[in-house]
């Protein structure tokens, strides 16, 4: 029995399965566009608005997302946080693709929605943002108040010792033990994967040169991210609480909430009798909850919500 087959450790991963396969369908209708605007901006107006962003937002800077109109998940599965501990074969697997799918991801740059955000912030509207999407965007952007709830891609944990490396620390050492091999690969960057990754024919998985800890020497890798199968660590979940807490009201923008770690919030803002406002191009989880459900581009109903502000 390999590692993945313990009881516990398949059980964990089964479970990480069945959240990757949820899908999200109708719980409420759709309110007439004009009607959902006027109730956010309501919201902003009475500002110390916390927001909450998913994959819809940075999907004009060439991020694809996972469940959106466009998503991947129909034909492609992420890595589970049990495979990436447990099963080396799709470790290494996972590493020959995110070694030429990152070059894509590392490229991309914020684009309209990600600088209103950080802009409404600015201006007092938006009390702080906490975003599910692990690309570095608000950061960039300028958003100060900021909670990467599952992490950020720029970094790479040893699941061996916890050492932590840069990203581009280790794309060079990878660089250095496979030369040519991202010059030799060819990929369409439009299959890039939301996790970094992109679909390579085994020949060259078996090509690929993993290279170990700088630490331990151990190759048990994994992006400093939080995936399916593991926890959102307790001081980050303790912080986006804090910016709930002392928030008015709640704006969704983009996410399809079909994880619990983003749903929690439109949960706890409802327990507390608080505002909640939904920016999706497609259903959400949190839709029945929701005082107010715009179907509209994040970036497209951003710039009218900043303009009448």
């Amino acid at each position: 029995m390999n590692s993945l087959q313990h009881p516990a450790i398949a059980g964990a991963h089964a479970a990480a399965l069945r959240s990757i396969a949820r899908e999200v369908t109708e719980t409420a209708e759709p309110q007439p566009p004009g009607v959902a605007r006027k109730g956010i901006l309501g919201m902003l107006g009475e500002r110390a608005v916390l927001v909450v962003t998913g994959a819809g937002v940075s999907t004009a800077s060439g991020i694809p997302d996972y469940r959106g109109p466009q998503g991947s998940w129909r034909k492609h599965r992420p890595m589970t946080y049990q495979e990436f501990r447990h099963d080396p074969a799709a470790r290494h697997r996972y590493w020959a693709r995110s070694f030429i799918g990152w070059r894509h991801l590392n490229r991309a740059e914020p684009n309209r929605a990600h600088r209103i955000i950080a802009d409404l912030e600015r201006r007092g509207y938006i009390a702080g943002v906490v975003t599910q999407n692990v690309d570095g965007l608000h950061a960039a952007a300028g958003t100060n108040n900021l909670v990467t709830l599952h992490g950020d891609l720029d970094r790479v944990v040893c699941l061996n010792c916890g050492n932590l490396e840069a990203r581009r620390s280790l794309d060079a050492r990878l660089s250095e033990a496979n030369p040519g091999y991202s010059e030799a690969v060819s990929h369409d960057p439009a299959a890039v994967n939301p996790d970094g990754d992109v679909e390579l024919d085994e020949h060259w998985v078996g090509r690929f040169v993993m290279v170990p800890c700088l630490v331990c020497g151990s190759d048990a890798l994994k992006p400093d991210v939080v995936y399916f199968g593991e926890s959102v660590p307790l001081e980050r979940k303790q912080r986006a609480t804090a910016m709930l807490a002392s928030a008015r009201s709640l704006l969704v923008l983009g996410s399809s909430l079909a994880v619990m770690s983003g749903f929690r919030f439109v949960l706890d803002a409802v327990h507390e009798g608080k505002p909640v406002g939904i920016v999706n191009q497609g259903p959400t989880r949190g839709d029945s909850r929701a005082d107010w459900r715009w179907r509209a581009d994040v970036g497209e109903a951003l710039g009218e919500l900043s303009a009448a502000l």
